[in-house]
Parts: C-alpha cells; sequence; structure tokens
C-alpha cells in the first residue's frame, strides 16, 4: 500500500515538473499571464475560438448561454457567438461531422473542454504559437512542443509560418542527428504584427482556461466575501474566547 502510495506521489510530481519545464518536444513552454477578470479578453478569446477551433474541435462541457452569464454579455453579443441554428442552451459542438473528421485527420479531433486543466496555459500559448515549415508533414508544418501534430496550423494566415533551424546531435553509436534548435521569423510575414498576434492567442488560451473550469470565475468572486467572513468571525472568537476565560479565572478553586 505505501509503495502504491509512494508511485502515485512520484508520478504525479514527475507530471506537474514535465509540465513546468517543457512540452513533449523538450522545448522549454513560454509563460503567460491569463485574467480571468478581463471579460472583454475573454469573449474575444471565445470569439477566436468559435471561429478556428471549433471548425473541428468539439467543447461539449461548455454551453453557449453559460458563458454568456459568465461574461456578462448583452444578447447582441451572444447572438454573435451562436452558430446559425444553434440557442443558448446548446453546447458547444464542432462544425464537421466526426466521420468526415476521421477521414481527413485519421482521427477524431479530440474535445477541448478541459485541454487546459490537462496541459496547462504555458503548454496552450507555447503550442499555439510553435508551428513551423515542414515539407515531409502531411500539412506542411511541425510543431515544436508536439512533434508530429496532426493538425494543420490554423494561425499561418496570421503569424506567418516559422522558419525552423537545426543543430547537429551527436548520438551514442557516433553517428548524428538533425534537432531542431529554435525557430526563425517567417520568409513570408503574416497578416499580424507579433504583438498583435501574441494578443490574440493571449486571449484564446485565456477563454479556454477559463472553459476548463467555469465555476473558477465564481470562487474568486466569492473570496473576498469569504476572507471577511473568517476575520469577523476570528474577531468574534477572540472576544468571546476573553470573555469565557474572565469567567474561569474568576471562578473559586475546586
Amino acid at each position: 500500500m505505501i509503495r502504491t502510495f509512494v508511485f502515485i506521489i512520484a508520478n504525479l510530481l514527475g507530471v506537474s515538473a514535465a509540465l513546468a519545464g517543457g512540452g513533449e518536444g523538450g522545448v522549454p513552454l513560454k509563460h503567460v499571464d491569463i485574467n480571468l477578470n478581463d471579460k472583454a479578453a475573454l469573449y474575444r478569446g471565445a470569439e477566436t475560438f468559435l471561429a478556428r477551433c471549433a471548425t473541428c474541435h468539439n467543447a461539449e462541457y461548455m454551453r453557449y448561454g453559460r458563458v454568456a452569464k459568465d461574461l456578462g454579455l448583452n444578447d447582441k453579443q451572444l447572438a454573435a457567438l451562436l452558430p446559425p441554428g444553434a440557442k443558448p442552451g446548446n453546447e458547444m459542438m464542432g462544425f464537421m461531422p466526426a466521420d468526415y473528421a476521421k477521414v481527413v485527420f485519421g482521427v477524431v479531433p479530440p474535445d477541448l473542454s478541459l485541454i487546459a486543466r490537462v496541459k496547462g496555459a504555458d503548454w496552450l500559448y507555447t503550442y499555439l504559437t510553435s508551428f513551423y515549415a515542414d515539407p515531409g508533414k502531411r500539412w506542411g508544418v511541425n510543431n515544436a512542443v508536439f512533434p508530429g501534430v496532426g493538425m494543420p496550423d490554423v494561425f499561418a494566415a496570421e503569424q506567418g509560418v516559422l522558419q525552423p533551424v537545426y543543430k547537429d546531435v551527436k548520438l551514442p553509436d557516433g553517428s548524428t542527428d538533425k534537432r531542431l534548435d529554435h525557430l526563425e521569423a517567417p520568409l513570408v510575414p503574416g497578416s499580424m504584427q507579433p504583438a498583435q498576434f501574441d494578443s490574440m492567442v493571449k486571449d484564446l488560451v485565456a477563454y479556454m482556461v477559463y472553459m476548463s473550469e467555469p465555476a473558477k470565475m465564481q470562487r474568486m468572486a466569492y473570496g473576498p466575501y469569504v476572507l471577511v467572513f473568517i476575520l469577523l468571525f476570528t474577531v468574534l472568537m477572540y472576544f468571546l474566547k476573553k470573555e469565557y476565560w474572565r469567567d474561569v479565572k474568576k471562578a473559586p478553586d475546586a
């Protein structure tokens, strides 16, 4: 039993270290600051998610109406998010049928509802900004964080396609192998300036972090009230303790 417990803890620590240190490709993850109180950024991220990610991916644990309620959207903003024929109570389902997606990609694209909880914000941010040109791949691109990725670069038009720079790595058998060293600016610039593209991706990641745990916003809203209650309760208990011990000290010895 103890061995099993130690094994589980060791694996959890290993997974946490891997997520903190880098992605599957051994690339250091870039840090991104997420502010769930910036509802305007979350709304922009939702727009990007529905325009790009929902083309193929589902987010079946999230409903349009929940997004509208949490972000304080008006009817016009909610209507802008709704696909044709969808209602506020509907789940965010991808627009591509699963059987067709399997033919195109070889697998059904995964549901993204909880991806931010599984991978983390830094991983998502690094992944989305680390596609690079690789003519040998089906879609002409690869990913520094997720080598051999099976999806195209959906932001190639905005970012441009980054160019890889390789380095020779000596293997134990004496041979050499080319490994990705870093990424350079695209040969053809994208339609967005780097800062503008970076802002768009940050908004998207922020929305995906929110989507993976919507209740967190409620906890953050209740947090100050809980702290005030604890403070007042502590003060009350302090004076109650003083009053109690005053009576104890006055009591005659048995």
